[in-house]
């Protein structure tokens, strides 16, 4: 795992518990997570640890919707910029990294909230995932298959499809690892509270095509082309989200209005592919979004903390 450099972003909170519990908002991409996360966290003295696959890169900012500046600057925010795009991380890192960031938070006397829709990611750290080593005739096998086997090799083994279900390496990356779908807890960690923010399709795809709007204002084409620059195309962080499309809209094979048409498209795939992985864990309580922030209140004043 690379060295990760964080600056302390703590600010000056009244305590809470020094044992509070873990609160878990998951749920698809643009469903209003972060927004449920945020006020608990004013509310409650909380810090947010960010579970997702694709905002750990440096530089990913636009195209990854990571917290604004404004919400990083009020509440702290872990998780993010944790490696240059092409550097390996993988869901045993990010398990290590958020046990330990878990730890800090409680020893501040702040909640702790781990919010995302990387599922794998999330569930590699409240059931405790016990991550094999390489193997390395198992990869040798693995490296000679076409894309389409990897995929059948997963289906015959019951092992879940990553949320970029079409790039070669990440499906390759599941495969090796499925062996943890049987090594893990049968039940969460104790002394957490999981909650999935379910939002009416048609709802989504307008917030959807809301912050696309908002990306596309803010840069996201000007960020991919530095990006690429940098990195190259080929760079694996630079081959899912909105990155490829990028490329076609530069390399002419895309107007600026089917880039936009087909991002959201993009999106709304892989908000139906984190919701099918999510709705597996059957210890996740659905909630609307109107309805999470008193769920989750309610349950952490019953664990005794108190609001600020």
């Amino acid at each position: 795992m690379a060295a990760v450099t964080e600056v302390d972003m703590s600010v000056d909170k009244k305590t809470t518990h020094t044992n509070a519990p873990l609160v878990v908002v998951a749920g698809p991409t643009a469903s209003g997570k972060s927004a449920v996360a945020m006020q608990i966290a004013r509310d409650f003295g909380g810090e947010i640890i960010c579970a997702d696959s694709r905002t750990i890169y440096t530089g990913m900012d636009t195209g990854t919707a990571k917290p604004t500046a404004e919400d990083r600057a009020e509440i702290p925010h872990w998780g993010l910029d944790l490696v240059n795009p092409g550097e390996p991380f993988s869901a045993a890192d990010f398990k290590e990294y958020t046990l330990a960031k878990v730890a800090e938070i409680r020893s501040r006397g702040a909640v702790p909230l781990l919010v995302g829709g990387t599922g794998l990611y999330i569930d590699g750290v409240i059931f405790d995932y016990q991550f094999s080593a390489p193997n390395p005739e198992l990869r040798a096998q693995l490296n000679a298959y076409t894309l389409g086997e990897l995929k059948e090799y997963c289906k015959n083994n019951n092992i879940p499809l990553p949320e970029n279900e079409n790039n070669r390496r990440y499906v390759q990356r599941a495969a090796e690892q499925g062996v943890v779908n049987t090594l893990r807890r049968k039940t969460p960690l104790e002394n957490t509270i999981i909650v999935g923010i379910t939002t009416e399709s048609s709802e989504l795809r307008e917030r959807m095509t809301l912050r696309a709007q908002e990306m596309f204002e803010g840069g996201v084409v000007e960020e991919g082309l530095s990006l690429a620059e940098k990195y190259g195309w080929d760079s694996e962080a630079m081959t899912g989200n909105v990155y490829p499309l990028i490329r076609q809209y530069k390399e002419g094979i895309l107007s600026e209005a089917e880039l936009k048409e087909k991002f959201i498209t993009s999106d709304w795939r892989l908000a139906k592919r984190q919701r099918t992985w999510l709705k597996r864990n059957p210890f996740i309580q659905w909630k609307q979004r109107s309805e999470a922030y008193d769920f989750i209140a309610a349950q952490l004043v019953s664990a005794g903390c108190s609001k600020k």
